[in-house]
């Protein structure tokens, strides 16, 4: 049954005023800006023109089986899934797939989020594994699955995070084999938990009494990086993996609003490693969901995943410091009709202090958006919420921003935040049920300001800024910077905002990142059948937008049914790396070797041909 709609939320009435005032804007020059009577305290988001900084020939779209830069610029593989990190470590086997042995040696698959770290002459890639492509990795098989307690060993070692060190040769970046510094983290790798969910009952298990030292990460999505030179990893759909062998396993509301389903996707892990297993360990599944903090320089640390920042899926980590040094992380939940969270640490940044505990303690809010483009951060305590315990809150965390009544969203993704000012942008890559389903907690998705099309196929970038510039401030100001679509198929709402013209048409905008010019990167996982509603927009991109101004242009399209996806820059930005996931998702693809070899998901290196900056 279609969801109610409102007077206040009435779609064409919201979607006419956003864009009657985006094509204002467009006419005043001020695409990225906004000219509208703002509250006591807040300012006007980037009202200051910029230059012309997208200094390159767009790509055009297209469907070849490869990477597609602009003329002048030049690409060339980094590391693909099952490289060896270790002299000792196996070739890729074409046939096998690999083994687990092998795969614990070499660089895992579907590589997503990333982040570059230097130490003294090392150059450093700390880089997300997210899952595993059945298929793919089990091709040896007839089945295609994996079908043995060794094809789960082999896949457990291929999901994680790989740390590696890489070296500039003769103008190619490749991984340095036997570094001291690379490492793999996988489903096995020992971690501690922090925060109010460590030692509770909802984390102990027979395996781990104390409750605080969980086994594994898994589905590592996007990334951030911390002032203190430390990664952040993502756990995402963590809820794949879980199964249970009692089909009659009566499944709580708070499994299910995760996901958590008895029967298995494929993975068979609960079959051979019985902590996923839910009918025999319930609270294995209450240790994943978290933001996982690495010292990708001391190989002999510990990760830690950090209750205080909330447990859902989560897809990046955008930190920035405060003005009154408190660390502050924006995240979002990637799924349909989830919430915007934002995390104030209680300790205060000191650069030349321990800062290693301070994001085990703070205030975790959730995002509320109003429909006269202001918003509310809304606290998460015992008391807004009526739940037990700021434990229960932080494992069970999309159950208390419904509580709350935070904004239900069109799958927040990637968000980044201004390296010149104090705007923050997130993807909200797309919904096929805003306006018609609610979300698995029972939560309505009218059409609202900020989620202002139903059935929105194509997604949008939003953006706000905190009032007084203050991250700690619970107002801000909202807008939206681009509605992705089709001029190509549709007029009006579908065709896209006035900034989306048939030069840079794309679907699902995903990877969020800024480059120290000030200029945003946009990766997309989208819809690649180039057909229907989806005709012209070709294989999955990356895009390039001037935030001042609103021109977007296409920077590169990436190989068949691949996602585009992480991204980072050398120290002297004259290199940026790119992640290539899933390519052949669906059997399509021979990235990167051609011809009938196995596809693999890679990091590649993009540069200029004349040696400048590239970021």
């Amino acid at each position: 049954m279609p969801i109610s709609q409102n007077t206040e939320t009435d779609f064409s009435l919201i979607l006419n005023k956003v864009l009657n005032r985006r094509q204002l804007l467009i006419g005043c020059g001020a695409v990225g800006g906004m000219r509208l009577a703002l509250a006591p305290g807040a300012q006007a988001i980037n009202e200051i023109p910029s230059e012309k900084v997208l200094d390159f020939e767009a790509v055009p779209t297209n469907l070849l089986d490869t990477v597609t830069v602009p003329r002048g610029h030049s690409w060339h593989i980094v590391a693909s899934w099952g490289d060896p990190l270790w002299s000792h470590g196996e070739r890729f086997d074409e046939q096998t797939r690999g083994s687990a042995q092998s795969q614990k040696l070499a660089f895992g698959d579907n590589n997503d989020g990333m982040e570059l770290f230097v130490s003294d002459s090392r150059t450093i890639l700390a880089i997300n594994n997210e899952y595993l492509n059945l298929p793919i990795m089990y091709g040896n098989r007839v089945s295609k699955m994996p079908e043995t307690s060794a094809d789960v060993q082999k896949g457990q070692a291929a999901i994680g995070i790989t740390i590696m060190e890489v070296s500039l040769l003769n103008g190619n970046w490749s991984v340095t084999k036997d570094s001291p510094l690379n490492r793999r983290i996988t489903a096995q790798t020992p971690m501690k938990l922090t925060g109010p969910a460590a030692q509770t009952n909802l984390t102990i298990t027979s395996l781990d009494q104390n409750g605080d030292f969980p086994l594994g990460t898994l589905n590592n999505c996007g990334s951030g990086r911390t002032p203190w030179n430390t990664y952040l990893s993502c756990e995402e759909n963590f809820n794949l993996f879980f199964a249970s062998s009692d089909r009659e396993y009566n499944l709580s509301t708070e499994f299910r609003r995760y996901g958590i389903r008895t029967t298995d996707r494929g993975y068979g892990w609960y079959r051979h490693d019985e902590r996923f297993d839910i009918a025999k360990h319930p609270n294995e599944i209450n240790r994943f969901g978290y933001i996982v903090e690495v010292d990708p320089l001391d190989p002999s640390s510990i990760p830690r995943k950090h209750s205080a920042l909330g447990r859902f899926k989560h897809e990046n980590a955008a930190i920035t410091v405060n003005k009154d040094n408190r660390i502050v992380v924006y995240m979002g939940d990637d799924e349909r009709g989830e919430f915007l969270y934002r995390f104030v640490s209680d300790a205060v940044f000191h650069p030349d202090a321990d800062n290693s505990k301070i994001l085990e303690s703070g205030s975790l809010y959730v995002a509320k958006f109003e429909n006269n483009e202001r918003g509310k951060w809304l606290e998460l305590t015992p008391e807004s919420t009526g739940m037990s315990s700021q434990a229960d809150i932080c494992v069970h965390t999309r159950k208390a921003g419904s509580l709350v009544g935070a904004t239900t969203m069109d799958r927040p993704e990637w968000i980044a935040i201004h390296p010149h000012d104090n705007t923050i942008y997130c993807c909200l890559t797309n919904n096929k049920n805003r306006g018609r389903k609610t979300n698995s907690g029972g939560d309505e998705t009218p059409v609202n300001g900020a989620n202002p099309r139903p059935n929105n196929i194509y997604g949008h970038i939003i953006k706000w800024r905190p009032d007084e510039d203050d991250h700690t401030n619970s107002n801000f100001t909202w807008d939206i910077f681009a509605l992705a679509g089709n001029p190509y198929v549709h007029s009006g709402p579908n065709a896209g905002s006035p900034n989306i013209d048939p030069t840079n048409v794309f679907n699902s905008p995903d990877g969020l990142a800024f480059d120290s010019r000030g200029r945003l990167w946009i990766q997309t996982d989208g819809n690649y059948s180039n057909d229907g509603d989806f005709v012209e927009m070709g294989n999955n991109q990356m895009l390039v937008a001037d935030t001042n101004t609103g021109e977007i242009k296409r920077f590169l399209v990436g190989p068949k049914e691949c996602e585009v996806t992480g991204i980072t820059w050398s120290i002297d930005r004259k290199t940026m790396f790119v992640g290539i996931q899933h390519p052949g998702e669906r059997g399509h693809s021979h990235f990167p070797g051609g011809k009938q070899s196995v596809p693999r998901s890679s990091i590649i290196a993009v540069t200029r041909d004349d040696g400048k900056m590239i970021g």
